[in-house]
């Protein structure tokens, strides 16, 4: 059996085989991530519950679990700079990987990014256009679109890519904090769904010199980004040229309104010249003994809940 024969389980469980950076990539300075990722620890605590740690320290929210998405590829590309020619606003997205349980920083996990660019077009599959839902409809404008959207979202069933492009994708093993920084850029819009980035961290594999290898995934998420910060992207080129029509964080039924617990980020820019360039950061809680694939069933979207502030867990914790 071919890998793209493969059913997404068997390929979840086998040996990663990933493309290892090469000599003279991407460097740590380059990206000024770790003293930048630190400042997600202070986005979404809650009272220790397990008595871990002897100086006080809070434990995490388990970050919500949300569907994978049908343009996952498997660790493809061993970077940091995901970028390659993709125009769009800087985003340098930092991320600090914890235990929920017990505090501690979850060190040389596999973690993996992927999302849209500018016009809503996903790489490895840009036959499928903008976001696999076509185009239509106004440009996004100061006023947030009212009414949801018609169609589907993408949710569930893996897609095997259809051509080599792999812009805005990449993975990276987070340090002895728990801190990984990707630099890309601030992901575009497509019908159906609102703004995000994708996200996978797995963990107890191994890395080697052709990447990371075994292990299993311990959660698939998205991260989401406030109503304010998209409609000031899409007043800036490319943005302005996507007219795709636009679900705003409210409508969006894969964000579950539960604030940085469900992937809301958090996000420092200047708010008089976006363009400049975005700095986001969050807090990702798992529980690194789970498997969490993201073949469920998405999240259902309270129409009580605060769009920024988190909301208390679950008694379940998910």
């Amino acid at each position: 059996m071919t890998r793209s024969q493969e059913p997404h389980s068997e390929r979840d469980l086998s040996r990663r085989r990933v493309v290892a950076v090469a000599a003279g990539g991407i460097a740590t300075a380059g990206l000024g991530g770790t003293a930048f990722a630190a400042s997600a620890a202070d986005d979404h605590r809650r009272p220790n519950r397990t008595g871990a740690g002897t100086d006080g320290e809070d434990c995490y929210r388990l970050t919500s679990e949300t569907v994978e998405g049908p343009y996952y590829i498997d660790a493809d590309k061993i970077r940091r700079d995901v970028t390659e020619d993709r125009e769009g606003i800087g985003l340098l997205l930092g991320l600090k990987v914890v235990d929920s349980e017990s505090c501690k920083p979850i060190r040389d996990a596999a973690v993996d990014i992927w999302h849209c660019d500018a016009a809503g077009v996903y790489s490895g599959y840009e036959d499928q256009g903008n976001g696999g839902g076509g185009g239509g409809g106004p440009a996004p404008t100061g006023e947030p679109p009212t009414g949801a959207p018609t169609g589907a979202p993408p949710g569930g069933g893996h897609q095997e890519p259809t051509d080599d492009s792999r812009y805005l994708r990449g993975t990276w093993r987070t340090d002895r904090h728990g801190q990984v920084t990707f630099r890309t850029v601030f992901p575009g819009w497509y019908r159906g769904r609102c703004v995000h980035i994708h996200v996978k961290v797995h963990v107890d594999g191994e890395w080697t010199e052709a990447g990371y290898e075994g292990g299993h995934t311990c959660h698939t998420g998205q991260f989401f980004f406030d109503e304010e910060s998209v409609l000031a992207c899409a007043a800036v080129e490319p943005y302005a040229s996507n007219t795709a029509e636009r679900t705003t964080l409210t409508e969006d039924t894969i964000y579950d309104q539960s604030g940085t617990r469900g992937g809301l980020l958090k996000l420092r820019y200047d708010k008089r010249h976006i363009a400049r360039g975005v700095h986001g950061s969050i807090t990702v809680g798992v529980d690194p003994d789970a498997t969490e694939d993201g073949q469920g069933s998405p999240p259902r979207p309270s129409t009580s809940a605060s769009d920024s502030a988190p909301a208390s867990p679950p008694a379940s914790g998910t």
